[in-house]
Protein backbone atom coordinates (compact mmCIF):
# COMPACT_ATOMS: atom_id res chain seq x y z
CA UNK A 1 0.00 0.00 0.00
CA UNK A 2 1.07 3.66 -0.56
CA UNK A 3 2.20 5.21 2.28
CA UNK A 4 -0.26 7.80 3.22
CA UNK A 5 -0.62 10.04 6.13
CA UNK A 6 -3.51 10.60 8.40
CA UNK A 7 -4.43 13.68 8.07
CA UNK A 8 -5.31 14.02 11.10
CA UNK A 9 -2.02 13.76 13.88
CA UNK A 10 0.38 12.58 10.86
CA UNK A 11 0.09 9.11 11.60
CA UNK A 12 1.60 6.86 8.65
CA UNK A 13 -2.01 4.68 8.00
CA UNK A 14 -2.10 1.18 8.41
CA UNK A 15 -4.87 -1.79 8.40
CA UNK A 16 -3.22 -4.68 10.04
CA UNK A 17 -2.77 -3.61 13.51
CA UNK A 18 -5.76 -2.02 15.67
CA UNK A 19 -3.82 -1.46 18.43
CA UNK A 20 -1.11 0.22 17.14
CA UNK A 21 -0.97 4.13 15.67
CA UNK A 22 -2.11 4.80 12.29
CA UNK A 23 -4.79 1.69 11.98
CA UNK A 24 -7.92 2.63 9.76
CA UNK A 25 -10.18 -0.21 8.46
CA UNK A 26 -9.46 -0.99 4.88
CA UNK A 27 -12.40 -0.24 3.96
CA UNK A 28 -11.90 3.77 4.56
CA UNK A 29 -9.31 3.93 2.13
CA UNK A 30 -10.93 5.28 -1.06
CA UNK A 31 -12.37 8.55 1.50
CA UNK A 32 -10.83 11.54 -0.31
CA UNK A 33 -10.04 12.47 3.97
CA UNK A 34 -8.29 9.65 5.07
CA UNK A 35 -8.28 9.70 8.97
CA UNK A 36 -7.02 7.00 11.48
CA UNK A 37 -9.54 5.22 13.85
CA UNK A 38 -8.29 7.83 16.73
CA UNK A 39 -8.88 10.76 14.93
CA UNK A 40 -12.25 9.82 13.36
CA UNK A 41 -13.71 8.79 16.23
CA UNK A 42 -12.66 12.50 17.89
CA UNK A 43 -13.80 14.21 15.25
CA UNK A 44 -17.05 12.91 14.77
CA UNK A 45 -17.91 11.28 17.96
CA UNK A 46 -16.42 13.23 20.79
CA UNK A 47 -14.06 9.94 22.07
CA UNK A 48 -10.28 10.57 22.66
CA UNK A 49 -8.66 7.68 22.52
CA UNK A 50 -5.33 7.40 24.27
CA UNK A 51 -2.26 6.20 21.99
CA UNK A 52 0.30 4.47 24.41
CA UNK A 53 3.73 4.51 23.76
CA UNK A 54 7.02 3.67 24.90
CA UNK A 55 9.67 5.27 27.29
CA UNK A 56 11.85 6.52 24.92
CA UNK A 57 9.02 7.31 22.18
CA UNK A 58 6.96 9.03 25.14
CA UNK A 59 10.56 11.49 25.92
CA UNK A 60 11.25 11.91 22.61
CA UNK A 61 7.92 12.98 21.72
CA UNK A 62 7.18 15.11 25.29
CA UNK A 63 10.48 16.43 25.34
CA UNK A 64 9.21 19.17 22.34
CA UNK A 65 7.44 21.06 24.92
CA UNK A 66 10.14 21.57 27.00
CA UNK A 67 11.21 24.89 25.65
CA UNK A 68 7.74 25.88 25.37
CA UNK A 69 5.22 28.36 27.18
CA UNK A 70 2.09 26.68 28.90
CA UNK A 71 0.96 24.68 32.10
CA UNK A 72 1.25 21.25 33.13
CA UNK A 73 -1.65 19.22 34.56
CA UNK A 74 -0.32 15.27 35.42
CA UNK A 75 -3.12 13.33 36.28
CA UNK A 76 -2.90 9.94 38.33
CA UNK A 77 -4.91 7.52 39.63
CA UNK A 78 -5.50 7.87 43.32
CA UNK A 79 -5.70 3.80 43.23
CA UNK A 80 -2.42 3.39 41.40
CA UNK A 81 -0.33 6.32 42.68
CA UNK A 82 2.99 4.41 42.33
CA UNK A 83 2.09 3.62 38.78
CA UNK A 84 0.44 6.41 37.16
CA UNK A 85 3.03 9.36 38.69
CA UNK A 86 5.53 10.31 36.01
CA UNK A 87 8.63 10.12 37.53
CA UNK A 88 10.96 13.29 37.04
CA UNK A 89 8.34 15.20 35.15
CA UNK A 90 9.82 18.62 35.29
CA UNK A 91 12.83 16.82 33.54
CA UNK A 92 10.76 16.45 30.87
CA UNK A 93 8.19 19.29 30.62
CA UNK A 94 10.75 21.79 31.61
CA UNK A 95 10.18 24.54 34.04
CA UNK A 96 6.41 25.04 33.95
CA UNK A 97 3.74 24.98 36.82
CA UNK A 98 2.43 21.58 37.17
CA UNK A 99 -0.70 20.77 39.08
CA UNK A 100 -1.33 17.45 40.12
CA UNK A 101 -4.89 16.22 39.42
CA UNK A 102 -5.82 12.76 41.23
CA UNK A 103 -8.51 10.90 39.52
CA UNK A 104 -11.27 8.46 41.06
CA UNK A 105 -11.90 10.17 44.30
CA UNK A 106 -15.49 8.80 43.82
CA UNK A 107 -14.09 5.13 44.41
CA UNK A 108 -12.48 6.48 47.76
CA UNK A 109 -14.83 5.44 51.24
CA UNK A 110 -16.37 8.42 52.37
CA UNK A 111 -13.93 7.75 55.51
CA UNK A 112 -10.82 9.03 53.78
CA UNK A 113 -8.86 11.91 55.15
CA UNK A 114 -8.80 14.15 52.12
CA UNK A 115 -6.58 16.98 53.86
CA UNK A 116 -4.12 13.64 54.87
CA UNK A 117 -4.88 12.59 51.35
CA UNK A 118 -3.38 16.09 49.82
CA UNK A 119 -0.07 15.87 52.12
CA UNK A 120 0.54 12.67 50.73
CA UNK A 121 0.23 13.19 47.56
CA UNK A 122 2.67 16.04 47.73
CA UNK A 123 5.25 14.08 49.06
CA UNK A 124 4.88 11.25 46.59
CA UNK A 125 5.30 14.03 44.18
CA UNK A 126 8.59 15.74 45.86
CA UNK A 127 10.32 12.07 45.66
CA UNK A 128 9.38 11.81 42.24
CA UNK A 129 10.92 14.80 41.57
CA UNK A 130 7.87 17.11 40.79
CA UNK A 131 7.45 20.56 42.27
CA UNK A 132 3.77 20.97 42.39
CA UNK A 133 1.49 24.41 42.19
CA UNK A 134 -1.40 22.51 43.36
CA UNK A 135 -3.00 19.10 44.31
CA UNK A 136 -6.97 18.79 43.41
CA UNK A 137 -8.85 15.59 43.83
CA UNK A 138 -11.63 14.68 41.50
CA UNK A 139 -13.66 12.30 40.04
CA UNK A 140 -13.71 12.25 35.77
CA UNK A 141 -16.73 10.38 35.39
CA UNK A 142 -18.89 11.94 38.25
CA UNK A 143 -17.34 15.13 37.70
CA UNK A 144 -16.10 15.91 41.41
CA UNK A 145 -14.07 18.77 42.31
CA UNK A 146 -13.34 19.76 37.81
CA UNK A 147 -14.89 22.85 38.79
CA UNK A 148 -12.48 24.24 41.19
CA UNK A 149 -9.55 22.30 38.82
CA UNK A 150 -11.20 24.45 35.70
CA UNK A 151 -10.50 27.42 37.89
CA UNK A 152 -7.27 26.86 39.29
CA UNK A 153 -6.06 26.26 35.57
CA UNK A 154 -7.31 29.08 33.82
CA UNK A 155 -5.89 31.42 36.53
CA UNK A 156 -2.85 29.42 36.67
CA UNK A 157 -2.06 29.10 32.78
CA UNK A 158 -1.96 32.82 32.50
CA UNK A 159 -3.59 32.74 29.45
CA UNK A 160 -1.13 29.90 27.96
CA UNK A 161 -1.70 26.74 26.41
CA UNK A 162 -2.13 23.82 28.93
CA UNK A 163 -0.82 20.36 28.17
CA UNK A 164 -2.38 17.38 29.70
CA UNK A 165 -0.01 14.65 31.03
CA UNK A 166 -0.54 11.17 32.42
CA UNK A 167 0.30 7.49 31.49
CA UNK A 168 -1.75 5.17 30.09
CA UNK A 169 -4.63 3.72 31.69
CA UNK A 170 -5.07 6.43 34.40
CA UNK A 171 -8.65 8.03 32.63
CA UNK A 172 -6.95 10.89 30.74
CA UNK A 173 -9.75 10.93 27.80
CA UNK A 174 -12.74 10.79 30.33
CA UNK A 175 -11.09 13.38 31.89
CA UNK A 176 -10.24 15.78 29.26
CA UNK A 177 -14.05 15.52 27.65
CA UNK A 178 -15.30 16.28 31.43
CA UNK A 179 -13.14 19.48 31.72
CA UNK A 180 -13.60 20.90 28.10
CA UNK A 181 -17.30 20.82 28.95
CA UNK A 182 -16.49 23.01 32.46
CA UNK A 183 -13.88 25.27 30.48
CA UNK A 184 -16.53 25.69 27.71
CA UNK A 185 -19.66 24.85 28.49
CA UNK A 186 -20.70 22.91 26.13
CA UNK A 187 -20.85 18.63 25.30
CA UNK A 188 -19.61 19.29 21.11
CA UNK A 189 -16.63 21.65 21.24
CA UNK A 190 -14.10 18.79 20.01
CA UNK A 191 -16.30 18.19 17.23
CA UNK A 192 -16.98 21.78 16.24
CA UNK A 193 -13.56 22.55 16.96
CA UNK A 194 -11.72 19.75 15.61
CA UNK A 195 -7.73 20.92 15.43
CA UNK A 196 -5.82 18.20 15.96
CA UNK A 197 -1.89 18.36 16.56
CA UNK A 198 0.10 17.84 13.34
CA UNK A 199 2.72 15.51 15.10
CA UNK A 200 1.61 11.85 16.15
CA UNK A 201 0.03 11.56 19.70
CA UNK A 202 -1.00 15.26 20.15
CA UNK A 203 -4.45 16.24 19.76
CA UNK A 204 -5.32 20.32 20.25
CA UNK A 205 -8.19 21.81 21.12
CA UNK A 206 -9.08 25.60 20.95
CA UNK A 207 -9.34 27.47 24.38
CA UNK A 208 -8.85 30.76 22.51
CA UNK A 209 -7.25 32.28 19.10
CA UNK A 210 -3.57 31.60 20.43
CA UNK A 211 -3.70 28.88 23.11
CA UNK A 212 -5.06 25.24 22.95
CA UNK A 213 -5.64 22.56 25.61
CA UNK A 214 -3.10 19.58 24.48
CA UNK A 215 -3.56 15.83 25.41
CA UNK A 216 -0.05 14.12 25.20
CA UNK A 217 0.61 10.38 24.71
CA UNK A 218 0.09 7.59 27.39
CA UNK A 219 3.24 6.77 28.75
CA UNK A 220 3.53 2.82 29.47
CA UNK A 221 4.64 2.25 32.69
CA UNK A 222 5.97 -1.12 33.09
CA UNK A 223 5.11 -1.26 36.89
CA UNK A 224 1.30 -0.76 36.55
CA UNK A 225 -0.02 -4.35 36.98
CA UNK A 226 -2.80 -3.98 34.20
CA UNK A 227 0.10 -4.68 31.58
CA UNK A 228 0.38 -7.83 32.88
CA UNK A 229 -3.70 -9.07 33.17
CA UNK A 230 -6.08 -9.63 30.57
CA UNK A 231 -8.76 -7.21 29.45
CA UNK A 232 -11.35 -9.57 31.43
CA UNK A 233 -9.14 -9.09 34.29
CA UNK A 234 -8.91 -5.93 34.27
CA UNK A 235 -12.07 -4.64 34.13
CA UNK A 236 -12.67 -6.66 37.94
CA UNK A 237 -9.70 -5.34 39.70
CA UNK A 238 -10.55 -1.62 38.22
CA UNK A 239 -13.54 -0.54 40.83
CA UNK A 240 -16.49 1.19 39.49
CA UNK A 241 -17.90 1.93 42.22
CA UNK A 242 -17.49 3.35 46.00
CA UNK A 243 -14.71 0.34 47.23
CA UNK A 244 -16.60 -1.13 50.63
CA UNK A 245 -13.58 -1.65 53.52
CA UNK A 246 -13.84 -5.81 54.12
CA UNK A 247 -12.04 -6.37 57.16
CA UNK A 248 -10.52 -9.76 58.48
CA UNK A 249 -9.56 -10.20 61.86
CA UNK A 250 -5.81 -12.27 61.49
CA UNK A 251 -3.74 -14.36 64.01
CA UNK A 252 -0.06 -14.55 62.90
CA UNK A 253 0.60 -17.36 60.34
CA UNK A 254 -2.53 -16.76 57.93
CA UNK A 255 -2.42 -15.84 54.48
CA UNK A 256 -4.71 -13.35 52.39
CA UNK A 257 -4.91 -13.54 48.59
CA UNK A 258 -6.59 -11.38 46.67
CA UNK A 259 -7.68 -13.41 44.00
CA UNK A 260 -4.42 -15.19 43.02
CA UNK A 261 -2.51 -11.98 41.85
CA UNK A 262 -1.33 -11.27 45.02
CA UNK A 263 -0.75 -12.40 48.61
CA UNK A 264 -0.34 -10.52 52.01
CA UNK A 265 1.40 -13.13 54.51
CA UNK A 266 1.16 -12.50 58.36
CA UNK A 267 4.29 -13.97 59.89
CA UNK A 268 4.69 -12.59 63.27
CA UNK A 269 2.33 -10.19 65.98
CA UNK A 270 -1.03 -10.37 68.14
CA UNK A 271 -3.96 -10.88 66.24
CA UNK A 272 -5.71 -8.17 64.86
CA UNK A 273 -7.89 -6.63 61.61
CA UNK A 274 -6.56 -5.88 58.40
CA UNK A 275 -8.50 -4.19 56.44
CA UNK A 276 -9.29 -4.13 52.69
CA UNK A 277 -9.64 -1.72 50.31
CA UNK A 278 -10.30 -3.68 46.87
CA UNK A 279 -12.37 -3.72 43.88
CA UNK A 280 -15.45 -5.01 45.15
CA UNK A 281 -15.57 -7.75 42.46
CA UNK A 282 -12.30 -8.55 43.33
CA UNK A 283 -12.37 -11.69 45.82
CA UNK A 284 -9.99 -12.41 49.15
CA UNK A 285 -9.40 -15.62 50.28
CA UNK A 286 -8.28 -16.38 53.76
CA UNK A 287 -6.03 -19.73 54.35
CA UNK A 288 -2.87 -20.66 57.08
CA UNK A 289 0.07 -19.51 55.82
CA UNK A 290 1.62 -23.18 55.88
CA UNK A 291 -1.32 -24.68 53.33
CA UNK A 292 -0.84 -21.04 51.07
CA UNK A 293 1.68 -22.42 48.72
CA UNK A 294 -0.70 -25.59 47.66
CA UNK A 295 -3.38 -23.83 47.74
CA UNK A 296 -1.81 -21.40 44.16
CA UNK A 297 -0.65 -24.28 42.99
CA UNK A 298 -3.82 -26.07 43.01
CA UNK A 299 -6.24 -23.22 42.64
CA UNK A 300 -4.96 -20.58 40.67
CA UNK A 301 -7.30 -19.15 38.12
CA UNK A 302 -9.94 -21.34 40.22
CA UNK A 303 -11.02 -20.39 43.78
CA UNK A 304 -8.29 -17.94 43.31
CA UNK A 305 -9.48 -15.65 40.76
CA UNK A 306 -8.35 -13.78 39.01
CA UNK A 307 -6.42 -14.62 37.17
CA UNK A 308 -7.66 -16.13 34.00
CA UNK A 309 -5.60 -18.28 32.05
CA UNK A 310 -4.65 -14.88 29.44
CA UNK A 311 -3.30 -13.67 32.59
CA UNK A 312 -1.52 -16.66 33.95
CA UNK A 313 0.17 -16.96 30.62
CA UNK A 314 1.67 -13.46 30.48
CA UNK A 315 1.91 -12.38 34.45
CA UNK A 316 5.20 -12.74 36.20
CA UNK A 317 5.68 -14.83 38.97
CA UNK A 318 5.06 -13.61 42.42
CA UNK A 319 8.01 -12.67 44.42
CA UNK A 320 8.29 -12.17 48.00
CA UNK A 321 9.01 -8.87 50.63
CA UNK A 322 9.27 -8.73 54.34
CA UNK A 323 8.30 -5.39 56.21
CA UNK A 324 8.81 -4.68 59.43
CA UNK A 325 5.60 -2.61 60.44
CA UNK A 326 6.45 -0.37 63.82
CA UNK A 327 3.95 2.81 63.27
CA UNK A 328 0.27 2.50 63.69
CA UNK A 329 -2.07 2.89 60.94
CA UNK A 330 -0.21 1.57 58.04
CA UNK A 331 -1.19 1.14 54.14
CA UNK A 332 0.23 -1.69 52.28
CA UNK A 333 -0.11 -0.89 48.61
CA UNK A 334 -0.43 -3.03 45.76
CA UNK A 335 0.14 -0.81 42.79
CA UNK A 336 -3.69 -0.96 40.64
CA UNK A 337 -4.89 -3.33 42.75
CA UNK A 338 -5.57 -1.54 45.95
CA UNK A 339 -4.53 -1.54 49.83
CA UNK A 340 -4.85 -3.14 53.31
CA UNK A 341 -4.45 -0.96 56.57
CA UNK A 342 -3.01 -1.99 59.46
CA UNK A 343 -4.63 -0.46 62.21
CA UNK A 344 -1.72 -1.04 64.56
CA UNK A 345 2.08 -2.01 64.45
CA UNK A 346 4.79 -3.71 65.72
CA UNK A 347 4.14 -6.96 63.33
CA UNK A 348 6.24 -8.60 60.45
CA UNK A 349 4.36 -9.38 57.17
CA UNK A 350 5.30 -10.74 53.68
CA UNK A 351 3.91 -9.38 50.74
CA UNK A 352 3.59 -11.26 47.71
CA UNK A 353 3.22 -9.34 43.92
CA UNK A 354 3.96 -9.96 40.50
CA UNK A 355 7.76 -9.37 39.74
CA UNK A 356 8.48 -5.74 39.03
CA UNK A 357 5.22 -4.12 40.27
CA UNK A 358 6.83 -2.70 43.10
CA UNK A 359 4.70 -3.06 46.83
CA UNK A 360 4.77 -0.08 48.83
CA UNK A 361 3.86 1.23 52.16
CA UNK A 362 2.71 5.04 53.59
CA UNK A 363 0.70 6.20 56.64
CA UNK A 364 -2.54 5.75 56.23
CA UNK A 365 -5.10 8.59 55.05
CA UNK A 366 -8.69 6.87 56.45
Amino acid sequence: MEEVKCQGCGAYIQTSNPDEAGYTPESTLDRDIILCKRCFRLKHYNDIQDVSMTDDDFLEMVGQIKDKEGLVVHLVDIFNVDGTMIKGLSSIVGDKPVILAANKMDLLPKSTNRNKLIKWLRTMAKEAGISVKAVYLISSVKGHGLSDLSEAIEAKRQKQSVYIVGTANVGKSTFINKLIQETTGTTDVITTSYFPGTTLGFIEIPLDDNTSLIDTPGIVNRNQIAHYISDNDLKIITPKKEVKPRVYQLNNQQTLYFGGLARLDFIKGERQSFVCYFSNQLSIHRTKLKNADHLLSEHMGGLLSPPDNETIEMMPDLTAHSYQIEQEKTDIVFPGLGWVTIPKGDITVAVHSPENVRISLRRSFM
